[in-house]
C-alpha cells in the first residue's frame, strides 16, 4: 500500500509508529467520554487509539485509498471513518468536544480556512489539540515536498491564537543523553545517518536508542524544552465564536 506521508504501522518500522502514536497517546485524558473527531486520520490507527476512551471517534481523511484501509483494519462498533476535506469540512456544527489533527496543518495551502471549520464543529468547551513539525523559522518553501508551510513556535501560537481563547504549547522529543546531543551537534556531515556500522555504535555508547527502535518510553511531549523538539504540540481551549 503506497499513501504517501501516511503511516501504515502494518507495513512500518516500529519506532516511526511509535513517533506518531505517541500524540494519540498523549490525547487520551483529554478524550475520555468524549465525542472526538480525528482530522486528518491517515488509515485510522490514531482513531483507533482514541476510540479506546472515547465515546465516539470520527476518522476523516480525503484519500479514499487511507479511508478504505481504515475502514477494513480498524472498524469498531464506536469508529466512523469518513471521505472529507479538511478544508471544507463537512460534519456539522457543534458535534464534537475534541478535534485531533496531528500532522496534517503544514499539509494545507490554506491553514485558517481549517480552523475556521475546526471552530465551527466544536462544542463551546471544546478542545483542539494539534500538532506539526518545528522549525526555527516559518517556511512556506519546506524542505519537505509534501509540506506547504512548517512554522516556528512563536508563528505557530500566534495563528492558534487567532482562534482560541487558551492555547498551551508542547514540544515532543526523543530522550536522549548529553553526549548523543553532542555528538549530533558535532557530526555536522551526517555520518551516523549514513553510516550503519556508526550507527550501531552510537546506541552502545551513547545510551539513546535509534529511531527505528525507539518505544513509547523513549518519547517526551513537555512543556520543558521546546527548542529541542522535532514537533510542537498544542492543546487549544476556548473557540473563538463557538
Amino acid at each position: 500500500m503506497s499513501l504517501p506521508e501516511r503511516i501504515v504501522p502494518d507495513e512500518t518500522e516500529h519506532g516511526i509508529v511509535a513517533l506518531h502514536a505517541k500524540r494519540y497517546q498523549f490525547a487520551l485524558p483529554l478524550c475520555a467520554g468524549k465525542d472526538v473527531l480525528d482530522a486528518g486520520c491517515g488509515v485510522g490507527y490514531g482513531s483507533a487509539i482514541l476510540a479506546a476512551v472515547a465515546r465516539r471517534v470520527v476518522g476523516i481523511d480525503r484519500s479514499e485509498e487511507a479511508i478504505a484501509y481504515a475502514r477494513r483494519r480498524y472498524s469498531r462498533p464506536d469508529i466512523e471513518f469518513a471521505v472529507d476535506d479538511l478544508l471544507e469540512l463537512g460534519q456539522p456544527d457543534d458535534a464534537f468536544d475534541v478535534v485531533c489533527a496531528f500532522e496534517s496543518i503544514e499539509h494545507l495551502p490554506d491553514p485558517d480556512a481549517h480552523l475556521g471549520h475546526v471552530v465551527r464543529v466544536l462544542r463551546h468547551d471544546g478542545v483542539y489539540i494539534v500538532s506539526t513539525p518545528r522549525v526555527e523559522r516559518t517556511s512556506l518553501m519546506p524542505e519537505n515536498p509534501y509540506h506547504t508551510v512548517e512554522f516556528s513556535q512563536e508563528d505557530f501560537s500566534s495563528l492558534l491564537r487567532g482562534y482560541f481563547g487558551e492555547v498551551e504549547l508542547y514540544g515532543q522529543r526523543r530522550v536522549q543523553t548529553r553526549r548523543h546531543r553532542l555528538l549530533q551537534r558535532l557530526d555536522v556531515v551526517g555520518l551516523r545517518r549514513r553510516v550503519p556500522f556508526l550507527r550501531k555504535a552510537g546506541r552502545l555508547l551513547l545510551g539513546t536508542a535509534a529511531t527505528a527502535d525507539v518505544g513509547s518510553e523513549d518519547i517526551v511531549i513537555s512543556r520543558e524544552g521546546i527548542e529541542r523538539a522535532s514537533e510542537l504540540v498544542a492543546v487549544c481551549r476556548s473557540p473563538r465564536g463557538a
